[in-house]
């Protein structure tokens, strides 16, 4: 092992090392048996890993030569032929209402005690994968699975869970197969962060979760997968769960994984996705910023037809994202699998009721809309609006789990899918000026370790933070002129923009507050990302190396 971890496992194991400074109680997670499993997952996997990430560049070629996409002919077998996922285990069949965020101790007892259904514990876009935040991520969910996680803040405000209280089901979201942890290294690979946050926590929890099941109806290994881009990486998630099973002495089935639909490239494989993962399929999850994201990354060299206006003014009942919504639920009902809605992020305030009445009329309307529009339930970011989505779906489920038997009538077309030009909307100097104010804040924080951000009233996460950079990258090189002031979008413009923030951020915190951020570090990452002539996949890639 590394110096800076050789108190963790005693002797080292061959090929593994951890580099990562010491964590409070880290050796408890870093165990030489979670270290083995660990590895072991990392030797087996990922040359597949590495493979699929390479199949991902091959296909965003092939969609800069044709401009287009369509559903696969290799796999209409699939889409035609009747079969069913595996029937939802007893946690996870009323999702009405779910809860997301990272895993820092308070937001676990916050989430936990919200009342909704399902928290989703977040190591991806909510979590800045600093070594301190993952290792103790890890801790606090056993912690939180053992009922004892406490929290006192410096000023002496305590949180605990409620005694006695249904908790809501934990769901882990690990990173994507994009990322590694650059401080567990196995025969000097960095391992995959999906195989670090996976494997540490079905290896710690498993037999804990199984062995509670009988007294405690939330227990279970469960997962929300992010930013799979086909069915092949789907396959790849299921085998490592039948191989995790197998090794652990878990009975195959036990897992099950619900998959986030945030690619353009994944909308188009949603059946086979399930199919793969069907032992171990809970559901699909729409995800909007990053789908937005994805759209821009794989089209950003198609043409105007594919320029997105203001992010703000694209919403759920645009056309494109229409049939993305309704295709979602149709496939997860035809497949008995469930179909979870979107981020609901506004932060109420009990500052501003005339904000907070608008904003919450506007969420209640998002809730209900995706109720009646056939889903199981729906997120939200702050434990106040639990109550505003528990009672839409109440309203259209009553005291039924689910409605997976609606399946909302119509074909969905590929063409639906790509019509990005129907969205209507401008793209405006407001817009801009927001996407540059929301990236560079979101990533300041980012840099210093918090993965979700309280910005203008919106808890924003990695993904907000890539949609705004990447609209900035597209509307530079379409030459965008806006709508409301008749400027064409340039690098200059942007650089004033990102100088103007800085000012005024400045002015707003005090030069000694200013001096002790990260400001100038964000403004260099989000001018690399949104102004460089090759668009970087993720803006944590580069990032990850300022953690």
């Amino acid at each position: 092992m590394g110096a800076a971890q050789e108190s963790v496992s005693e002797p080292p194991l061959a090929g593994v090392e951890v580099t990562g400074p010491v964590v409070d109680r880290g050796a408890e997670v870093l165990t030489p048996a979670a270290l083995a499993f660990v590895a072991d997952l990392h030797r087996r996997f990922n040359p597949r890993r590495r493979e699929l990430l390479a199949l991902r560049k091959e296909r965003r070629a092939r969609i800069a030569e044709t401009g287009t996409l369509d559903f696969l002919p290799e796999t209409a077998a699939v889409r035609a032929a009747e079969w069913q996922v595996a029937p939802a285990p007893r946690a996870l069949n009323d999702r009405r209402v779910e809860i997301t965020g990272p895993t820092d101790r308070k937001m676990a007892i916050n989430a936990l005690n919200s009342g909704a259904k399902v928290w989703l514990a977040d190591f991806e876009d909510a979590t800045s994968p600093s070594w301190r935040n993952v290792v103790e991520g890890q801790i606090n969910l056993t912690d939180a699975l053992e009922r004892r996680i406490d929290f006192t803040t410096p000023e002496g405000k305590s949180y605990a869970l409620k005694p006695d209280a249904e908790l809501a089901t934990i769901v882990v979201r690990p990173r994507g197969w994009h990322l590694e942890e650059a401080h567990l290294t196995v025969d000097g690979e960095p391992v995959a962060g999906a195989f670090f946050d996976f494997g540490l926590y079905f290896f710690r929890n498993a037999a804990r979760l199984l062995a509670r099941g009988e007294q405690d109806p939330n227990s279970g290994p469960y997962f929300y997968l992010p930013k799979t881009e086909s069915h092949l990486e789907a396959r790849l998630w299921n085998d490592v769960f039948a191989h995790a099973q197998a090794a652990l002495g878990i009975p195959r089935g036990t897992i099950r994984a619900t998959v986030l639909i945030e690619t353009i490239t994944a909308a188009f494989e949603m059946e086979e996705i399930l199919y793969e993962l069907r032992e171990h399929a809970a559901g699909l999850n729409a995800g909007r910023w990053d789908y937005l994201f994805s759209i821009v990354k794989n089209f950003r060299d198609a043409g105007e037809r594919y320029v997105l206006p203001d992010r703000n003014s694209v919403g759920m009942t645009s056309p494109f994202m229409r049939a993305y919504t309704q295709l979602l639920v149709q496939t997860c009902h035809r497949r008995g699998a469930h179909a979870i809605g979107g981020m609901a992020a506004f932060i109420p305030s009990r500052r501003d009721p005339e904000v907070n009445a608008a904003a919450l009329e506007k969420v209640k309307t998002d809730k209900d809309r995706e109720a009646v529009g056939g889903f199981d339930g729906s997120w939200v970011a702050h434990p106040d609006l639990v109550p505003v989505c528990r009672t839409a779906f109440d309203a259209v489920l009553g005291d039924a789990p689910n409605q997976k038997q609606v399946v909302p009538a119509g074909e969905v077309t590929g063409a639906q899918l790509l019509d990005i030009a129907a969205a209507g909307g401008s793209c405006t100097r407001v817009g801009l000026h927001n996407a540059v104010q929301v990236g560079i804040r979101y990533i300041e924080a980012w840099l210093r370790g918090l993965g979700a951000v309280a910005i203008f009233n919106m808890m924003e996460d990695a993904a907000t933070a890539e949609i705004s950079r990447s609209q900035v990258w597209q509307w530079i090189h379409n030459g965008v002129v806006l709508a409301d002031t008749d400027e064409k979008v340039t690098q200059e413009l942007v650089r004033q923009l990102v100088a103007t923030e800085l000012a005024e951020l400045r002015a707003e915190l005090g030069e000694e507050a200013f001096a002790a951020g990260r400001w100038a570090d964000a403004a260099r990452l989000f001018e690399e990302v949104s102004l460089a002539e090759d668009f970087a996949d993720f803006l944590t890639l580069p990032g990850y190396s300022l953690l």
